[in-house]
């Protein structure tokens, strides 16, 4: 059975309890597959990029009708700001009725209009964005070749400057390393493995160190990181006095050079391999 996440941040967990370790966080407007309820209130999902977890079903629109109607709706995805409101109609001063992170996915009715974009929430319910706060919604790699695609890649990255660390985040709220790449990848309309590793049957494949260039990916024991050219790379890490999203340099000479990663990378990865 196919549901609609129908809140902001949904929390996947490793047990059907919220007293556990959060595996992943699924967001708004992601359809997912249902594919066990082990407890009462409670479902494992199957998210579209193959990662699985516990979630409240308070948290899940389950109307099957609900769900059609929301696949065949035009998309856009909450890009360019942390964060926006749905408001109940175009003005600052309308009624809020949601609030949504970046990589939340929301349909859209129409051209925008005075800088507001119409758009309807999954329970059918429309409202009003800021137009800009929203940018396409890529269900395939963008389109424009290589460097250009390279260059998305790490621009979407850096969004997330300023993010706290967070254990299986992705969202501006907290981000973990896996999610960080793999939301940027998302955004740019590819599906990688959401954990620090290389897996057979996603995009990902490993490369020679001296093929390395932007938007690939660094692979250490249980940590990975975006390369954005001229030896620097992007992260998000827990590690004391970083605490988030950080960039540090494979250059000895640099100031930001980090010699545990820079001499501990066991894999390179590309989508372009």
């Amino acid at each position: 059975m196919k549901a609609i996440v129908n809140t902001a941040v949904c929390r996947m967990y490793a047990q059907p309890t919220r007293e556990c370790t959060v595996e992943d966080e699924a967001l708004y407007g992601m359809v997912v597959d249902i594919t066990q309820t082990p407890a009462p209130g409670w479902a494992r999902i199957l998210t579209h990029y193959r990662y699985s977890g516990m979630v409240p079903m308070e948290e899940l629109l389950t109307q099957q009708q609900a769900v059609l109607a929301w696949e065949a709706l035009p998309k856009k995805v909450v890009r360019n700001k942390n964060c926006c409101d749905v408001l109940s109609e175009p003005r600052v001063q309308g009624v809020h009725l949601a609030h949504l992170v970046r990589g939340c996915v929301i349909g859209v009715c129409g051209q925008p209009r005075d800088g507001w974009q119409q758009v309807q929430l999954a329970d059918g319910r429309r409202g009003y964005v800021m137009a800009g706060i929203l940018a396409p919604y890529h269900t395939a790699p963008m389109p424009g070749g290589e460097a250009a695609l390279r260059d998305a890649l790490v621009e979407a990255a850096l969004l997330y400057q300023g993010t706290h660390y967070r254990w299986g985040g992705k969202s501006p709220l907290g981000i973990d390393c896996s999610g960080l790449v793999s939301m940027a990848y998302m955004l740019c309309g590819i599906l990688i493995y959401r954990d620090a590793s290389i897996v057979e049957g996603f995009p990902i494949r490993p490369i020679p160190r001296e093929k390395l260039q932007k938007g690939d990916l660094l692979f250490f024991p249980g940590h990975v990181a975006m390369y954005m050219g001229d030896q620097l790379y992007c992260h998000c890490t827990a590690r004391a006095g970083d605490d988030g999203f950080t960039i540090n340099s494979l250059d000895p000479q640099s100031p930001l050079y980090r010699p545990d990663l820079a001499n501990g990378i066991e894999q390179i990865g590309s989508y372009f391999a």
